[in-house]
C-alpha cells in the first residue's frame, strides 16, 4: 500500500529532512519525491510505501501534520485508495 504526502508553505531549512525522517521513524519508505521552490514557497509531493508502517495510517498522518506545524507548512497525507478513487474518471 502507498500514500501520497503533499507539503506546501514558506521555504525553510529542514522540511524534506523532517518529513522524510518522520516517515522513516514510523516505517514508511519514501519511494519517490518531487519538490520545487518558487520564490520563497516550498512545494513537495512524496509517494511512500506504508505496507511496513509500524503505526496506523491515521497516526502517521497526525504525526506528519505535527511535523508540518513545526516547520510552518501544511502537510496532507492521502491513502493511495482514496487518491485513486478521487481521480478515477
Amino acid at each position: 500500500m502507498k500514500a501520497v504526502i503533499t507539503v506546501i508553505g514558506k521555504d525553510t531549512v529542514g522540511i524534506l529532512a523532517g518529513v522524510s525522517g518522520e516517515c522513516a521513524k514510523n516505517g514508511a519508505n519514501v519511494i519517490e519525491v518531487t519538490q520545487s521552490v518558487m520564490q520563497d514557497m516550498f512545494a513537495m509531493i512524496m509517494m511512500v510505501d506504508i505496507s511496513g508502517c509500524t503505526v496506523p495510517f491515521k497516526k502517521l498522518a497526525e504525526s506528519l501534520k505535527k511535523i508540518g506545524e513545526q516547520y510552518g507548512v501544511m502537510v496532507h497525507v492521502t491513502h493511495e485508495e482514496l487518491f485513486n478513487t478521487m481521480y478515477r474518471v
